[in-house]
């Protein structure tokens, strides 16, 4: 995975961790292993790079010898995911494929109660719900841990779909039936649609004409899906720009990669920067206050979409890359070294030399 993806919650990597916590097992070893420093954990605030949660995930899944990362009321064997993506690939459509799945996961008692729903009557929408199990409480999680996880069920799903038939599925609607979690804002990118909390159950809406898509991929194809699944599903980046605020997003973050060539000479780096507002309106064919106005409907702001872009780049940047931490606050737009300093450890609580040292210092 690569630079530029969004950064995981230290609320994720608490929660990924409580099920070996659970079972007794030394926690540490595999933080290292992941190459996430401990004391991250203590902080809110703190965020891991999604090549460091991808490699903490697959560490528990060793340990554990559980797909569910001991998080359920039963244990899911390796294995399991693998031959309920095997029974699927048989399908004729995406719909006949996830209803397999679905109906797969329901013959182990206190697995996740998945279902797809067509609807009684014609429509444009399905919807893809969580009806139980891995929920709050249960499998000796909190509540909040137990949402975490009925959203790590929803991002898999919704993403092996897309995998099925080779496309992305645009999701229409997606809610939760809990109260917005202190990383609210990650949802929108993580699902392409604006998130509602409070509701009733959780579940996503999408087109129904996705149903009758053919199944695409093939053993050979489910063999290299299979090498970082479950974990690859759930760790990859943001969905896409089906929204004005991951366009931007996406505008932003394509400006960061931006390099000078050989011609430019070593600090050619330097020459990424981020965009301004009018700029990237420009880019979207809007003007700068329809596109203020536009993020606004969204819940959102120029600002603090950048702010966020920045945060992630910086902490992916110092976990996975080697880039001096002076050039790195150049790219990122920051003026002097002091202004970077302050704003990582407003993001992270702790200071971008100190982030970059624990995470090396974990390498074993």
């Amino acid at each position: 995975m690569g630079r530029g993806r969004r950064t995981v919650t230290v609320h994720h990597v608490r929660a990924a961790l409580r099920g070996a916590q659970q079972l007794g097992l030394d926690t540490v070893p595999l933080l290292q292993r992941a190459r996430i420093p401990p004391l991250l954990l203590a902080d809110d605030r703190a965020r891991v790079s999604p090549e460091q949660f991808a490699r903490l995930v697959r560490a528990l899944h060793r340990v554990t010898r559980d797909e569910f990362l001991g998080l359920g009321t039963i244990r899911s064997r390796p294995g399991t995911f693998a031959m309920m993506c095997y029974a699927s690939l048989g399908c004729p459509d995406l719909g006949t494929a996830v209803e397999r799945g679905a109906r797969f996961y329901r013959l182990f008692p206190g697995g996740p109660n998945l279902a797809l729903e067509r609807g009684a009557s014609p429509g444009r929408e399905a919807v893809f719900a969580l009806r139980g199990g891995l929920g709050p409480h249960e499998g000796g999680l909190t509540a909040a841990e137990g949402h975490i996880v009925a959203e790590w069920l929803m991002l898999i799903w919704h993403r092996l779909a897309g995998w099925l038939i080779g496309r992305r599925i645009p999701l229409l609607w997606a809610q939760f039936a809990y109260p917005p979690p202190p990383y609210a804002e990650d949802y929108e990118p993580l699902f392409g649609c604006p998130p509602r909390f409070g509701a009733p159950r959780t579940a996503a809406g999408f087109d129904r004409r996705w149903l009758t898509a053919p199944v695409v991929q093939d053993e050979a194809t489910l063999q290299t899906l299979l090498r970082y699944a479950p974990a690859g599903l759930l760790s990859r980046g943001e969905y896409g720009t089906t929204t004005v605020a991951e366009q931007v997003r996406h505008a932003l973050t394509g400006a960061l990669r931006t390099r000078g060539g050989p011609a430019d000479g070593p600090r050619a780096r330097r020459t990424a920067r981020l965009p301004e507002l009018p700029e990237v309106a420009a880019r979207l064919a809007v003007s700068p206050a329809t596109l203020r106005r536009r993020l606004s409907a969204e819940g959102t702001s120029f600002q603090r979409l950048k702010d966020a872009v920045r945060r992630e780049e910086a902490v992916s940047s110092l976990a996975e890359g080697d880039e001096p931490i002076a050039d790195l606050a150049v790219r990122l737009g920051f003026s002097e070294d002091t202004a970077f300093h302050r704003a990582f450890r407003r993001w992270t609580g702790t200071t971008p030399g100190a982030y970059r040292y624990e995470t090396r210092s974990q390498q074993i």
